[in-house]
């Protein structure tokens, strides 16, 4: 073991999330204890996700044995990148923990706390090893304050996180000032197709973006999004005006600039993917389902309809709930309920209006679960994935790929409210999306800021 190399000792939890993270550590090694497997092995069963995991981790543990023929494990294993992972070859070893810590009693008093045996292995082996660093990675927060209240360096692990900070992620507007016309004096403009579109030179060091949402000066201001993007130049494209009376989408105007964007984003039939952000209240779902009915049921651009999300509660869970899939996935979709009841007021026809486009809306909005997504197909649909914070970057993949020709797909949600164990605003697959999508064509982004629910909600959205 050279001296440069660290030792990481690998908590159980960082396994459950990413089996990769046997190979992201570079020239490192990697220290699995007992009480890891241990853990590991109880957790195989089930068609979770961090069951499917955990088999994956001992996969990949089998097949580097098999490879090397290991029969004695005290020098550890060799790791080695499997067929498929695009890694740069991992050149430190995996090792096991072969012989219990005698010590550290004290860790150990009040039983055999999974957490306490992993972090008295970390002790003893700090104590044993002279030769390297020994470094305890866990996404347990507890856990590495314990290990910094007895000494071990603890880290999270931070290959999970899509950016480093929340703050760097992609807002999907941009504010330019008056000068921004002063810079590009050979500026060209011309109509086509009912829209009229700018364009305009790259300045040295300049970051544009596909469907970028652009407002140029103060006040009203001119308001565009980026059609294309080229070496010297990007195409600008007048937005729609969706918030005064002459447009409206199914009934719906856009109450700030953000919320036309969004409009505009959500209505062009060129863009595939749509990630909304905003706290509650900023319209997220409701300007979605109104695009999603306008473009379904007027301009016949999708067949249906179909709106899913992760179920995690906020409170007790409430135990099994009756009836089909659309059955159980009703109390989740309390949202899009009250959402359908603002669209389908109608204006005319009384309770026999309302009842025949409730009959009408039942046909061509379908709820389903997450967890019957694998293996489907999705085509010529307009799917909604709403509370896609809670959301995994692989359950973000394994939605995002049931795309089939003439899907659109649009992930709404809000970071700042993460229910999922072992989910940050940096790891949840939303913000993986908005990040690994901004340089997409067609793909859109737009971060809502105004609350436009009642005076009430916006109070009690910042004063509490």
């Amino acid at each position: 073991m050279g001296k440069n190399k660290r030792l990481y000792v690998v908590d159980t939890n960082v396994l459950m999330h990413d089996p990769t993270a046997l190979f992201r550590f570079e020239e490192h090694d990697i220290f699995i204890p007992m009480m890891v497997l241990e853990e590991l092995d109880a957790a195989k069963k089930g068609l979770s996700e961090v069951s499917r995991n955990v088999r994956q981790v001992s996969r990949f543990i089998g097949e580097m044995m098999n490879h090397q023929g290991a029969t004695d494990l005290a020098d550890g294993l060799e790791l080695q990148i499997p067929d498929g992972l695009d890694l740069p070859q991992s050149r430190g070893r995996l090792f096991f923990q072969t012989r219990m810590p005698e010590k550290h009693s004290n860790l150990l008093r009040d039983g055999s706390f999974a957490d306490n045996e992993i972090l008295s292995t970390a002790v003893s082996l700090k104590e044993s090893s002279e030769a390297q660093d020994v470094i305890l990675v866990s996404k347990d927060i507890n856990l590495r304050i314990k290990a910094a209240i007895v000494g071990v360096t603890a880290e999270d692990y931070f290959n999970d996180r899509a950016l480093d900070d929340l703050s760097l992620l992609y807002k999907g507007m941009e504010t330019r000032s008056q000068s921004f016309w002063d810079e590009r004096p050979d500026v060209d403009s011309w109509s086509e197709g009912g829209d009229t579109f700018y364009r305009v030179p790259r300045l040295e060091d300049e970051n544009w973006y596909p469907n970028q949402c652009i407002v140029i000066g103060e006040g009203e201001g001119v308001e565009a999004i980026v059609s294309s993007v080229h070496e010297n130049h990007v195409i600008l494209r007048l937005v729609s005006d969706y918030s005064n009376g002459k447009q409206s989408v199914w009934g719906i105007q856009a109450r700030n600039r953000e919320q036309n964007f969004a409009l505009n984003l959500l209505m062009n039939p060129d863009i595939d993917f749509v990630t909304l952000l905003g706290t509650a209240g900023t319209g997220k779902t409701l300007l979605t389902l109104a695009a999603g009915l306008a473009q379904t049921l007027d301009d016949s651009c999708y067949s249906e309809i179909i709106v899913t999300r992760a179920t995690v509660s906020i409170g007790e869970d409430i135990g099994y709930l009756p009836g089909t899939e659309e059955e159980k996935m009703t109390p989740w979709m309390g949202a899009l309920t009250d959402n359908l009841e603002v669209l389908t007021q109608p204006q005319e026809g009384g309770e026999w209006g309302r009842a025949a486009t409730n009959d009408l809306l039942a046909n061509r909005v379908k709820v389903r679960s997450l967890n019957f997504m694998r293996g489907r197909t999705f085509f010529n649909r307009y799917v909604i994935i709403d509370e896609a914070q809670n959301i995994t970057p692989k359950q973000m993949k394994a939605l995002l790929t049931r795309a089939g020709p003439g899907t659109k797909m649009v992930c709404l949600g809000n970071v700042e409210q993460i229910d999922t164990p072992y989910l940050t605003e940096t790891t949840s697959g939303l913000t993986y999306a908005v990040d690994r999508f901004q340089d997409w064509e067609h793909g859109g982004h737009i971060t809502l800021r105004r609350g436009e629910r009642s005076r009430l909600a916006d109070f009690a959205s910042e004063a509490l």
